[in-house]
């Protein structure tokens, strides 16, 4: 039987019209309508009229991912097809534990949103950064950071994507100069990314508390399918491990390299990516080129995927 393991991206694949061609089914469009009075905001629009700067927004943006996300994991389930492990890139792992019965989808849209809000105000904007390392492994890149830290202010490892691609994070300062440095130390480029702030870092710890409580309210529920964890990068089902977990996550490591490891390890052939982008199924073949990816992100491919997965 082939394993198929259902992978949900996170920020930066926000656009404009995401999920639009879904809409004309009654059950998908509930998605948008539940979105909408969770949060009391015409999230909605925003997703299908923009501005892009306004979905962009980590407030926004959070929500608005799992939204779509969500409602292509209803299609698919409703087309008979369903994974056999879950696994998110970083706010993707919301979108994991609704797909694995972990966290109902209108609790899961308002936490998502709070959490946009805590990482929002833990770091003035401005103050924190993040840069994609290109061509350098993890130890040498992980020294780079421990120097700077010490010496000019706080960066660290924030994902570990694939080989030769690893997210640092941390105060403006301190990712300027751990750049330079790893360019000196051989990294073939440095790139500083367009997000609004140091996401994965210590930086976030004041955000962690705030999540902490709203997570200890939510009543998570044991998992139905396992959930590879951002933190662990180990198949997790029980519901006193992800609320620890998810507070840990912000502040931690992305191990997605790692996690997609894992799920080969336990059998999966299929990674079929949900939700907006083709980003995750780019990394997924970096990783291990003999596995297939089917990234589902509109009506067409939708279709495609039920297609190939019913054979």
């Amino acid at each position: 039987m082939t394993k198929i393991a259902f992978i949900y991206p996170g920020q930066g694949s926000q656009a404009i019209g995401m999920g639009e061609t879904f809409l004309a089914d009654e059950k998908s469009r509930q998605y948008f309508n539940d979105a909408d009075e969770a949060l009391g905001v015409n999230l909605s629009q925003l997703m299908l009229e923009g501005p892009q700067e306004n979905l962009t927004l980590t407030y926004h943006a959070q929500p608005a991912l799992l939204t779509v996300s969500a409602m292509i994991t209803e299609r698919l389930n409703r087309a008979g097809i369903k994974p056999d492990y879950t696994a998110g890139h970083s706010l993707g792992e919301y979108s994991a534990l609704v797909a694995s019965g972990v966290l109902p989808f209108e609790k899961a849209v308002d936490i998502v949103h709070k959490r946009g809000l805590f990482m929002n105000e833990a770091v003035p904007a401005g103050e924190g950064a993040m840069a994609a390392i290109l061509g350098m492994d993890s130890e040498t890149l992980e020294k780079v950071t421990n120097e700077v830290t010490d010496s000019t202010g706080v960066v660290q490892l924030a994902n570990l994507n694939c080989p030769g691609q690893i997210v640092i994070s941390g105060t403006k300062a301190g990712v300027e100069a751990a750049c330079a440095l790893a360019k000196e130390r051989g990294a073939k480029r440095a790139i500083p990314l367009d997000v609004s702030g140091p996401f994965h870092s210590e930086l976030m710890r004041p955000a962690s508390q705030d999540l902490a409580q709203v997570l200890s309210n939510a009543f998570l529920e044991d998992a139905e399918i396992p959930v590879v964890t951002n933190v662990t990068a180990k198949s997790e089902t029980h519901a006193s491990q992800f609320q620890e977990l998810l507070v840990r996550q912000l502040y931690s490591p992305v191990l997605w390299e790692q996690s997609v490891r894992e799920m080969i390890d336990l059998g999966v052939t299929v990674f079929v990516e949900v939700g907006p982008g083709k980003v995750l199924s780019g990394l997924v073949k970096k990783i291990d080129r003999s596995v297939q990816t089917l990234p589902v992100f509109d009506l067409e491919s939708f279709e495609k995927a039920v297609e190939e997965l019913s054979k």
